[in-house]
């Protein structure tokens, strides 16, 4: 491929930046780069040394072990989380603060909650195919694959229905601005960051609120299927309860990493199966004989061929260390390269090939470790619930774009489409 390292985080980079990372893994598995926000930092790039990382507690999530601070604050990949109400949460900070909090939200956030949760996002799932199924075209990421996740976590956090498009308004807001430096040329001169503010702002004064009015109606005993909100100031652990700050900041990254990453899960996923037809068919069939099984793996090889989070959330060594052979100095940031990991060679076999019955699948796309993401089991749900509801009732789904025409938003934390034109025999 290349003699020299390639060139990376430009836009044609996050087209396609496959190539790059297996460049990396082989020549350079552990490597020292400069960001476009000229930072330096580690990228990890193969699997064993990834999955090491990852679960290694000498490396601090907490962005005051940086040997820059002031470039490091805010660099979780969640908009806006510079302000400090909103650094408290479970990306930003460990053991045994780490400990408690998620401790404290798991009991509020059961995979039995996640389940009893199905019929609702089936039921919004067809809600938002109804909107454009007898219309022939749609753009599924702005459509289907964005309210989707916004609708349910709103639902699951107890937000009023009635206030659910406020939250859509802002959320897309802070989507125009996806997780680290922008790489889209066409934004040069620009700064969106002043209306990303302004919706962060609004979301954390309205959660801030919403937590304060629920706090003071909450009855004594918990009824069924108390929102995650309430059952959030409810929860205790040994007497120590979430202030309302750790509620709203715990709020905040639910919400917004419940959604954008089934954004990217539901658009990154169903752009793979539209350009693999084989294996599109291949699910169909499945589906149509009410054979789940393949839709469960299918999800999973989804997750690792082309996954929404490319690059792990920030980490910093607390002291000297050694990750594939190169020596990490104290206060040096690491970014694990998930997309790197999941395609390594040592570890899956022909893993640039898609194959929805890939049984060893072992991949990190929801990370590793005390921090493996929370909320994976509901976006594992939206994500088959929502390929597999567009594959029935959509059965001649096509892409309605050349793919190499298609743009991928920028940035170093998230992967997903700005777009994705659809065409299909209109139906019900």
């Amino acid at each position: 491929m290349h003699d020299q390292p390639p060139t990376l985080f430009t836009w044609e980079f996050a087209s396609d930046p496959y190539p790059a990372y297996a460049w990396l893994r082989e020549h350079a598995p552990v490597h020292r780069t400069r960001l476009p926000s000229g930072v330096e930092a580690w990228l990890v790039t193969r699997y064993a040394d990834a999955r090491q990382a990852l679960a290694d507690q000498r490396l601090s999530k907490n962005p005051v072990h940086h040997a820059e601070p002031a470039h490091a604050k805010g660099r979780t990949g969640i908009p806006g989380e510079r302000k400090a109400e909103l650094m408290t949460h479970l990306l930003n900070i460990d053991p045994p603060d780490h400990t408690r909090l998620r401790r404290l939200v798991s009991k509020a956030f059961t995979p039995r909650r996640v389940a009893e949760f199905a019929p609702r996002v089936q039921e919004l799932t067809d809600g938002l195919i109804d909107g454009f199924a007898g219309r022939g075209t749609a753009d599924l990421i702005r459509e289907f694959a964005f309210p989707l996740p916004i609708y349910a976590i709103c639902d699951l956090l107890g937000v009023p229905r009635e206030d659910q498009d406020d939250f859509r308004d802002w959320a897309g807001m802070m989507l125009h601005l996806p997780g680290g430096e922008s790489t889209d040329p066409r934004r040069h001169g620009k700064s969106p960051r002043g209306g990303v503010a302004r919706s962060v702002k609004k979301m954390r004064s309205y959660l801030a609120e919403l937590i304060h009015r629920k706090r003071e109606a909450l009855p004594a005993e918990p009824g069924p299927g108390e929102d995650l909100i309430s059952a959030l100031i409810r929860a205790s652990d040994h007497g120590e309860h979430l202030t309302e700050n750790e509620a709203a900041a715990m709020a905040f990254i639910l919400l917004f990493a419940g959604f954008e990453t089934t954004v990217n899960l539901i658009g990154n996923g169903t752009f793979a199966l539209l350009t693999h037809p084989e294996q599109r068919d291949r699910l169909q069939r499945s589906l149509a004989e009410g054979d789940g099984g393949l839709l469960e793996t299918g999800v999973e090889e989804l997750l690792r061929y082309d996954g929404p989070v490319e690059l792990a959330t920030w980490r910093y060594a607390t002291e000297p260390l050694t990750i594939g052979g190169q020596d990490i100095a104290p206060g040096d940031p690491v970014l694990v390269v998930l997309a790197a990991a999941d395609r390594d060679p040592e570890r899956f076999d022909s893993p640039d090939v898609l194959d929805l019955g890939r049984r060893d699948n072992q991949h990190l796309g929801y990370g590793h470790g005390i921090h493996y993401c929370l909320g994976a089991p509901l976006a594992r749900l939206e994500g088959q619930t929502a390929l597999a509801t567009l594959l029935t009732r959509l059965p001649d789904l096509q892409l309605d774009a050349d793919p190499a025409d298609l743009r991928w938003r920028g940035g170093l934390i998230m992967r997903g489409l700005r777009t994705l034109p659809v065409r299909f025999t209109p139906g019900r």
